[in-house]
C-alpha cells in the first residue's frame, strides 16, 4: 500500500488508522508506505511517532504523485518478494472494513484486471463519482461554459449511471478516480509505471489508458467502499494546481489524440479562457469580486495558455 502525503497530517493520521484497522480486520498481508513529498505540518513525525510500523519515505522536495508512487513501486519491484498487488491511496481518504479483502478478492478472480477501484463516498456518506469514460471535448467545453447540472453528473461528461454503483456488482470502465485503486504488478511490469512528466492529475488516465492499449481491463468494485475527502492536499494552492490540470490535460492528449484533436482542444480552451476573462471582468465591474482578484484570475488564465503551447511540452 502506497500513500503519497503532502500538508494533510490530521488527514493522514485517520487515513493510517483505517488502512491498518482494515488490513488487521481482514488479516491481510501487506506493506503500508507513505511517501511524504517535503510536508511542513508534522506528518513525518506523526508516521515516525504514531505508526512505526509503517514505512516511510521523507523527501527533501516535492517531487509530485507519479514520482512518489513510483520511487515506492521501484522498490518493491526490486525486493527479493514483490507483491502482487500495488495499492495507491490518498491521504484524505478512509478505508472501510473489509474494503481491501474485496478488492483483492475481485482481482483474483479476474486476472485480466490490471486496476479496480473502490466506490468512493463522500464524508457524509452520500455517493461521490469515482469511475469515468476518458475524456474528450466535451468534457473540455463542460469546464468553461455554464450548462444545466443535469449534465454535468451524465456520460456526456464522462460519468457512469448511479444505478451501477447502487446495484453493487463490478462493473468495466476507462479509468478511476485516482484517490484509490489496486493494481497488478504483472500489469505495470508489463505496461511500465506511471509517466513521471505529470506532476500532478491526469497520471491515472494515462496509465488506464496504456493498460487497456495492452489488452487490460479497469473495473469499479462497488461492493468496496472509501470515504474520499477530496483534494485536500491541492485545495491549499488553487491557482497553481489549476495551471498544472491544464498542464496534464494537455500532455494527455499530446501522448494519445490525433494532431486534429489537439489543435480543436486548444482552440477551445482559448474560447473557453476568453469566456472567462469576459465573465470575471463583468464580475470586478460589479464589484462581486475584488479588483485584485480579477487580476490574479487572469494571471491564471493566461499562465494556462501558456503551458498549451507546443513549446512547453517535454
Amino acid at each position: 500500500m502506497i500513500i503519497v502525503s503532502y500538508n494533510v497530517r490530521q488527514y493522514l493520521e485517520r487515513c493510517l488508522e483505517s488502512v491498518l484497522a482494515d488490513l488487521s480486520f481482514s488479516g491481510v498481508k501487506g506493506e503500508v508506505w507513505v511517501f511524504d513529498n517535503a510536508s511542513s505540518d508534522g506528518s513525518q513525525d506523526l508516521v515516525r511517532e504514531k505508526f512505526p510500523q509503517v514505512k516511510l519515505h521523507a523527501s527533501e522536495t516535492n517531487i509530485g504523485f507519479a514520482s512518489a508512487n513510483n520511487f515506492v513501486m521501484r522498490k518493491l519491484l526490486t525486493s527479493p518478494s514483490p507483491p502482487d498487488y500495488f495499492f495507491l491511496l490518498n491521504p484524505d481518504t478512509e478505508v472501510l472494513p473489509g474494503a481491501i479483502e474485496m478488492l483483492l478478492g475481485f482481482m483474483e478472480g479476474k486476472t485480466r484486471a490490471a486496476v479496480a477501484s473502490p466506490k468512493l463516498l463522500n464524508p457524509d456518506g452520500s455517493l461521490q463519482p469515482s469511475a469515468f469514460r476518458f475524456p474528450g471535448l466535451i468534457q473540455t467545453f463542460f469546464d468553461f461554459f455554464p450548462l444545466h447540472p443535469r449534465l454535468y453528473s451524465s456520460p456526456l461528461n464522462g460519468r457512469y449511471p448511479g444505478f451501477l454503483y447502487r446495484r453493487g456488482k463490478p462493473f468495466a470502465i476507462d479509468h478511476p478516480l485516482g484517490a484509490a485503486m489496486l493494481v497488478r504488478r504483472k500489469a505495470v511490469e508489463e505496461v511500465g509505471l506511471m509517466d513521471e512528466g505529470f506532476f500532478i492529475y491526469c497520471e491515472e488516465i494515462d496509465w488506464c489508458l496504456r493498460f487497456k492499449k495492452a489488452g487490460w481491463l479497469i473495473y469499479c468494485v462497488p461492493e468496496a467502499h472509501v470515504v474520499h475527502y477530496i483534494a485536500r492536499s491541492t485545495s491549499r494552492l488553487p491557482e497553481r494546481t489549476t495551471i498544472e490540470l491544464w498542464k496534464s490535460r494537455y500532455r494527455l492528449y499530446s501522448k494519445h489524440k490525433s494532431p486534429f484533436f489537439l489543435k480543436a482542444f486548444r482552440a477551445l480552451v482559448k474560447v473557453g479562457l476568453r469566456y472567462k476573462e469576459l465573465t470575471d471582468s463583468r464580475l470586478a465591474s460589479r464589484g462581486v469580486i475584488s479588483r485584485e482578484e480579477f487580476a490574479k484570475r487572469l494571471e491564471v488564465y493566461r499562465a494556462i495558455w501558456k503551458e498549451l503551447q507546443p513549446s512547453c511540452l517535454h
